[in-house]
């Protein structure tokens, strides 16, 4: 009896260290395990949980340059609601860059106009300036007939030559900017710079005189750009019918 208590015994601690042994710890020491490796992964769950959050709280603010201060601490943005809805619900960062480089293309193109219409008003009209006499011999349109009128009556006697001339030189510029990446022509590219996302900046890389580009001539082109923008419709509308603009013009 004794001696066969004593054999399965032995047995029974033999097979412990066998490698087929799948031996269980005390309950008392797998609970504590189980505890000790539950507070080991709780920090690893909050960490992903912590670097998850930014990807779940929607589209980030897109800064707008621009902002007009108005002698106030904090930039007044006008239509920044709109901005906010053009960025993030709407499209994304890439698409305030083209709405920006269309406002600018539209200011500058809105300075050009102020200016032209400047000229013609304090008489350095090409008939003053031009060798020439006429601006199209074969439809008879001579500079000095454009000077009489008034700046909106000469351009409706510019013949379709001539409409399609202003509208090839703008066509240049559109393509030059489309295919051209810093003021170089892209080759090997698959998709044209200018059609990429975020490609239309309004920078033609054109800068002959070597002036240093800063955020203060940037924002100062951009205001006057607006301003211009405002002048050329006031005119516009004032000669179109006189006295529809409540503000004094000098002519």
């Amino acid at each position: 009896m004794k001696l066969s208590l004593f054999t399965s015994l032995l047995f029974t601690s033999a097979s412990a260290f066998s490698p087929g042994f799948e031996g269980k710890a005390p309950t008392s020491l797998r609970m504590s395990e189980e505890e000790s490796s539950v507070k080991t992964t709780e920090p690893i769950v909050a960490e992903v949980e912590a670097e998850a959050e930014p990807a779940l709280a929607g589209p980030q603010k897109v800064p707008c340059f621009g902002a007009t201060p108005f002698y106030t601490k904090e930039p007044v943005f006008f239509g920044e609601n709109y901005w906010d809805k053009i960025t993030q619900e709407w499209g994304s960062a890439e698409t305030g860059k083209y709405v920006r480089a269309a406002e600018l293309k539209h200011a500058r193109a809105a300075m050009l106009g102020t200016l032209g219409f400047a000229f013609h008003k304090l008489g350095f009209t090409f008939n003053n300036i031009s060798p020439h006499e006429y601006l199209s011999v074969t439809q008879d349109v001579k500079f000095a007939d454009l000077a009489a009128m008034s700046p909106i009556e000469a351009v409706k006697k510019i013949p379709i030559e001539g409409f399609v001339q202003i509208f090839g030189v703008i066509a240049i510029v559109e393509l030059y900017e489309i295919t051209h990446r810093n003021g170089k022509f892209a080759e090997g590219e698959t998709v044209a710079p200018g059609l990429q996302a975020g490609g239309l900046t309004g920078d033609l890389g054109w800068n002959p005189l070597q002036v240093k580009i800063t955020d203060d001539r940037r924002l100062a082109e951009l205001q006057n750009g607006r301003l211009a923008m405002v002048v050329i419709c006031a005119w516009l509308a004032n000669d179109s019918i006189p006295g529809s603009v409540p503000l004094p013009f000098p002519w």
